[in-house]
């Protein structure tokens, strides 16, 4: 049998398109969902904390400056930029919530316009924010298992295709023939507040570069509680009386009075229920499976969705049995926005360049996703 192989994380790479964009531009740049200003934006903005952020929408025209596709392509170029070959790459593995198509996949269409990087095992994967790390761990894996000696990882998202307002218009028309109230509902306007756009790409290698900082992949481990938990947040489909219809079973007309295709989130059942089952009960099975202590965490990455969330993420981690103190965590949320699955690798591109991190220091990850409720932790080691 084959010894399974160390994986590094040696280089990576973050794109953001277009300048940053501050609470009082957003709507500008977004466009209004109807003929006022959102009535929810301020309370959203004061609770996220989030200050700026980075769109594909050219601000002066409002025209789509990237594809979802075209930002994970510029991400991985970051690598090649960096000194990785091309030729080298044998496996690259792509997530993203929002493929600018249906079919065929995510991977396949960013390869395409990567024709520097020749044949190679292209892998998709989908979700919300864990499909990033789920193309992290088959990169990982396919270095793991010595099929690949180099592999990269894209997550990418550009949520404001689908965040503009002149997508709402024949929902606000409807409502208003229906009941004079020319506005969209919470469960979407809450996420035009919250998400935006970038990509990031890891390149994951069976040996450390020489003279560079690289992070030693200990393990990832991805947990989905959708046995569980019902549709919390999602696009393509809706949920009433509990039940979840797709697209396909709703007639196309009324796909647009509704808004089908926009983000929705519940929000009630996201504060409810993310901290369980993102914290506390993935870290009761890991941290007696691999022995984790909060004295041995050096640096916590969290990706959390918004600031609301922080004081409730540590005291999961609390009850979890693994409080890890807040003067150890890292993150860009207030400057770079909640960018979905492509968020834990712009913040760890970030890490990676400015923080003060020491060879043997070890990097607890956390990933949550409300889509059904999974999440996921990755613990690094710096090398």
């Amino acid at each position: 049998m084959t010894a399974l192989s160390d994986v590094y994380l040696t280089h990576i790479a973050a794109f953001l398109p277009n300048d940053p964009v501050d609470n009082e531009q957003m709507e500008a740049v977004l466009g209004m969902a109807g003929d006022l200003p959102s009535r929810v934006k301020k309370m959203i903005l004061r609770s996220n904390g989030i200050r700026s952020r980075h769109y594909a929408i050219d601000p002066l025209t409002r025209a789509a400056t990237h594809t979802s596709t075209e930002l994970a392509a510029e991400a991985v170029r970051g690598l090649l930029a960096q000194g990785i070959a091309p030729a080298d790459i044998t496996s690259l593995a792509c997530g993203t919530s929002y493929p600018d198509q249906i079919m065929p996949g995510q991977g396949v269409m960013v390869h395409g316009l990567l024709p520097e990087i020749p044949p190679c095992e292209v892998v998709t994967t989908a979700g919300v924010c864990v499909a990033g790390m789920a193309a992290m761990k088959q990169a990982e894996r396919a270095v793991r298992t010595g099929e690949h000696h180099l592999a990269v990882a894209v997550a990418s998202e550009a949520a404001s295709a689908v965040m503009r307002g002149e997508n709402f218009r024949s929902e606000i028309g409807h409502q208003k023939l229906a009941t004079a109230k020319p506005e969209i509902g919470f469960e979407k306007d809450f996420l035009r507040w919250m998400l935006s756009d970038g990509a990031g790409a890891a390149a994951l290698s069976n040996r450390p570069l020489s003279g560079s900082l690289n992070f030693k992949i200990h393990w990832i481990e991805l947990f989905s509680y959708a046995n569980e938990m019902p549709v919390c947040m999602y696009a393509g489909g809706e949920v009433a009386d509990g039940s979840f219809t797709g697209w396909k079973g709703v007639p196309p007309e009324e796909r647009e009075q509704r808004s089908l295709m926009a983000i929705k989130q519940d929000v009630k059942l996201l504060n409810e229920h993310i901290i369980h089952y993102t914290v506390e009960k993935p870290l009761a099975a890991l941290i007696p499976k691999h022995g984790l202590r909060a004295e041995d965490i050096d640096w916590f990455l969290p990706h959390y969705s918004s600031g609301f969330f922080r004081d409730k993420v540590a005291a999961g981690l609390e009850n979890a049995g693994l409080p890890i103190a807040q003067e150890k965590w890292f993150t860009n949320l207030h400057e770079k926005g909640n960018t979905g699955s492509a968020s834990i690798y712009i913040i760890l591109e970030e890490f990676m360049r400015r923080a003060d991190v020491q060879a043997g220091q070890k990097i607890l990850c956390y990933i949550p996703e409300s889509g059904r409720f999974s999440s996921c932790f990755m613990l690094l080691e710096a090398v």
